[in-house]
């Protein structure tokens, strides 16, 4: 693997030129707005165009092509990377110990309004970046809602999310939008060609496709067996509605095996999505997978949210992960 480097650190933006464009056209037109959200599919580089934005703000906009561009050589790109700008703070979510869901704590939301009203180190912006925005708690949320409210002067926020819907309207009203989307099957062929050499064309086509034009997801699907793990998904569907017991236990030994929990999270993420877009095409009229035809459509949306309840209760707390895998597999196996 030939990895690209973290958000922070990370030179390029693929596919988002537009976002980027547009940003630069607001920054430049002297009518920037106090908040921005960047909403998008997980992986799909939100956290990457955000600390470019931010980092040719902070180095006072110079004019680049592609937009927003700065070289890795430029000393305010380097701080930036090291995490060592005085003037940009970056919040994330933490992970906590076992059983305890990553989350962004009340306590940091609630320095960023002191953090803003100080006067810029270099005489330009303060800027905070919060990253998975959707990771604040309900306190947590309306901690940053007074400094959206009444922004301090020469003061921005970033956020971005996957999930906007799980931030409060009033913060979703207080911030203008920008949405990222999918790469095209053409970029994530290239992007995957460079970074993952060692996969054919058929491998990094299925990655690009299960990924959902997210490239960071299909790292993310590629370090963690993620084609295997597709296979898997499948496979079971395809024996609906009447799998074979003993294949549903050997699937559960498999996914419960890795301590971390990691195959267990990135099975049930796969089968949610494949199940969401069988069900989408079958709502659109298109064609309807084999498995559909067994329950109506409704049901199958049902389905899928318990899913991702399992799923989360299991890892939050500690579950045994094998009956997690029979119980949620035979829910769509019984009619």
């Amino acid at each position: 693997m030939n990895l690209p480097p973290e958000p922070r650190s990370n030179p390029d933006l693929a596919g988002h030129d537009h976002a980027a464009r547009a940003l630069a056209d607001v920054a430049n037109s002297g009518r920037m707005h106090h908040a921005w959200l960047l909403t998008g599919p997980r992986g799909v580089g939100k956290a990457t165009l955000a600390f470019r934005f931010a980092r040719w703000l902070l180095a006072g906009r110079p004019e680049t092509e592609p937009p927003l561009y700065l070289p890795p050589e430029h000393a305010t790109f380097r701080r930036v990377a090291a995490g060592g700008h005085a003037d940009l703070r970056n919040l994330a979510p933490n992970a906590g110990e076992r059983g305890v869901k990553m989350m962004i704590r009340v306590d940091e939301v609630r320095q960023v309004p002191r953090f803003l009203s100080l006067t810029a180190a270099e005489g330009g912006w303060r800027i905070v970046l919060i990253e998975q925005a959707e990771a604040m708690n309900a306190e947590a949320q309306n901690a940053l809602l007074k400094t959206l409210e009444e922004p301090p002067p020469r003061a921005l926020l970033l956020l971005t999310t996957a999930a906007p819907d799980r931030l409060l309207p009033t913060i979703r009203s207080r911030c203008r939008r920008v949405d990222l989307f999918p790469l095209v099957p053409s970029q994530m062929d290239l992007l995957l060609g460079r970074w993952l050499p060692e996969l054919d064309a058929g491998q990094r086509a299925a990655l690009a496709r299960i990924s959902g034009g997210a490239p960071g997801r299909a790292l993310e699907l590629a370090e963690g067996e993620g084609l295997a793990l597709q296979a898997e998904v499948d496979n079971f569907l395809g024996s609906l509605p009447r799998p074979d017991p003993r294949a549903l236990h050997q699937l559960g030994d498999r996914l419960a095996a890795k301590r971390d929990g990691s195959a267990l999270v990135m099975f049930f993420d796969l089968l949610r999505a494949t199940l969401a877009a069988a069900i989408r095409e079958a709502g659109r009229g298109g064609e309807m997978a084999p498995y559909l035809a067994a329950r109506p459509l409704a049901d199958w949306a049902s389905l899928w949210d318990i899913l991702g309840r399992l799923a989360d209760e299991t890892e939050t707390l500690n579950l045994d992960r094998k009956q997690a895998v029979l119980s949620g597999l035979s829910r769509l196996a019984s009619r």
